[in-house]
């Protein structure tokens, strides 16, 4: 397969434009064109989502659900075809990649589903009198969704959105834009009404300051950094739009002496390769009891000195390409402060090669806490392995920063895992895995790390507002 045309889509129609260029990281080859949407443009999409919303908000939840789910059963039928645009955009392993769509389709056959049962209730009252709740969709949707996961972000903004009854413009990433292309082609395909879903790609920081103010947008929805993020939300607030900001973390890993290090070593290792640590769950520090510290350590190194790096459409990569070099110098500042400071690197630390953006999975120990690294979100192939005395020093580290997105620990204790459900403060703890969210789960972040939800019904009501009928008869 070629890599796909990028196009915007505005009004259930196609429309090309000039734009910019579209980068493999793996060897930084021109890919294509992405297309940058002018203000014509824009307001075209305003006014399309306006009448897609008259239109959607007024068809039966089950007539809804059936064309998302004829849209997701679609998105199956062509996941390998997208996993390679995906994986030529973003670097990703193909298998990663793959995982990603099915994902993302799980999403949405699961918001589908719930979107028809979006209760409201009767409030008991006296008599003659009656109170209503109705949960009714709050209306169009300005979305921002980033270049990490060009598939599963999109697909969860989307699949929240239209199954809630709203419609929805999406403002992809200009670097991977062909899995927010395919997902909307996918819609396209299985029938949506035209306005419903929009796709604009552009400068972001104009498309976000038109968009955002505009009457006819009720909801923002953002996933990204925390810098963009406040700035965003402080705008909303501005307008009075209600937001659901899915922002940055620094995940926390709290390993207790009481489970196998080298076991929890060797799981360490997948979930911090996965999509080259560019994942705002990603685990990236681990506070590893002190019995246990060296040993894991060790096995942590060792884990991450065996992946195969390499080009993503290589099956036997494990370890793909960072998406861009702003990645790589990030890496390196990060790793090149934390050595001067003390810390010792166990593995990796430095780039592969000078064409594509390889960097292997570094491992760091020791690193005191006023490296950057520990302070700022590595958004790479990072891990920072640090020991500890017990689970009050290990809470306390874990909580330390303003970021509070995913966190981990691994402990065989019932005790442990009540405190650890307690005192970690964050939006989303797994205990003795490192899987952060599932599509029936609520995801979303405390303090710096955003607020609103995405997934499970509380992620449905965020696209929801709940009005009150109070009815008096004879």
């Amino acid at each position: 397969m070629n890599y796909p045309e990028i196009e915007l889509y505005i009004g259930g129609h196609w429309r090309r434009a000039s734009g910019g260029p579209i980068i493999n990281p793996a060897d930084e080859s021109v890919l294509g064109t992405v297309p940058h949407a002018t203000k014509a443009d824009l307001d075209d999409a305003l006014d399309a989502a306006a009448k897609g919303f008259a239109l959607w908000r007024n068809t039966a939840p089950n007539a809804r659900a059936q064309i998302i789910l004829r849209a997701a059963a679609l998105i199956r039928e062509r996941a390998d075809d997208m996993a390679r645009a995906m994986t030529l955009e973003q670097g990703k392993p193909l298998d990663q990649a793959r995982l990603e769509i099915l994902r993302g389709c799980d999403i949405i056959e699961w918001d589908a589903t719930e979107g028809m049962r979006l209760y409201g209730r009767v409030i008991p009252a006296g008599p003659g009198l009656q109170h209503t709740v109705h949960r009714q969709p709050i209306g169009p949707v300005a979305a921002f969704s980033p270049w990490n996961f060009p598939m599963s972000s999109p697909a969860r903004k989307v699949a929240g959105a239209l199954s809630s009854g709203c419609s929805i413009i999406l403002k992809a990433s200009e670097e991977t834009p062909a899995g927010a292309l395919q997902l909307v082609r996918a819609f396209h395909d299985a029938g949506l009404p035209a306005g419903v879903l929009n796709l604009v790609f552009g400068n972001p920081a104009e498309i976000s300051s038109y968009l955002v103010p505009s009457p006819a947008i009720r909801l923002i929805t953002f996933t990204g950094s925390v810098p963009i993020g406040k700035h965003l939300a402080s705008m909303a607030g501005q307008h009075m739009k209600p937001a659901i900001m899915e922002l940055g973390g620094h995940g926390p890993v709290i390993v207790c002496g009481d489970v196998d290090p080298v076991t929890t070593a060797a799981l360490s290792v997948t979930a911090k390769s996965r999509n080259a640590g560019q994942v705002c769950v990603a685990p990236t520090r681990f506070f590893v009891q002190e019995s246990s510290f060296e040993t894991f350590a060790q096995a942590f190194a060792e884990g991450a000195s065996r992946l195969r790096v390499g080009n993503g459409l290589d099956p036997s990569t494990q370890l793909g390409p960072l998406a861009n070099p702003r990645r790589i110098e990030a890496m390196e500042r990060l790793v090149s402060d934390a050595a001067a400071r003390g810390a010792r690197v166990l593995a990796g630390g430095q780039r592969i090669g000078n064409r594509g953006y390889f960097y292997p999975l570094t491992v760091l120990a020791d690193v005191p806490d006023s490296a950057l690294a520990m302070n700022e979100e590595p958004f790479g192939p990072l891990a920072l392995v640090n020991p500890v005395r017990d689970l009050d020093e290990a809470i306390a580290k874990a909580n330390a920063l303003p970021f509070g997105l995913a966190a981990y620990a691994f402990t065989n204790s019932a005790d442990n895992a009540q405190r650890l459900s307690n005192d970690v403060e964050t939006g989303n703890l797994s205990i003795n895995h490192f899987v952060a969210s599932t599509a029936e789960t609520p995801f979303g972040g405390v303090k710096d790390s955003g607020y609103g939800r995405e997934g499970g019904t509380e992620g449905l009501s965020c696209y929801t507002v709940a009005r009150n009928v109070s009815h008096k008869f004879n």
